[in-house]
């Protein structure tokens, strides 16, 4: 599955969002109201579904879709 598909994936269930409503280039936290603590939880189940862990630099730059996406490929 490519990277930015299981993003999406992952963050839709969490967030009990529709897919349509998860742009690229869409702020989390600004335009869909994603708050401190479903954040919490979109790393640590990002983090599952990667088999990484996210240092706290990391984390603070999870905006965007794409913003995660490079963090993870960076990864690997």
């Amino acid at each position: 599955m490519e990277t930015k598909t299981k993003i999406k994936d992952t963050l839709v269930k969490l967030l009990k969002i529709k897919p349509e409503e998860l742009k690229d280039e869409v702020s989390l936290q600004d335009s869909i109201g994603v708050d401190s603590t479903e954040m919490v939880e979109a790393v640590i189940a990002l983090e599952k579904a990667f088999s990484t862990k996210f240092s706290a630099k990391e984390i603070t730059k999870f905006s965007t879709v794409n913003d995660i996406e490079k963090i993870i490929t960076s990864k690997f």
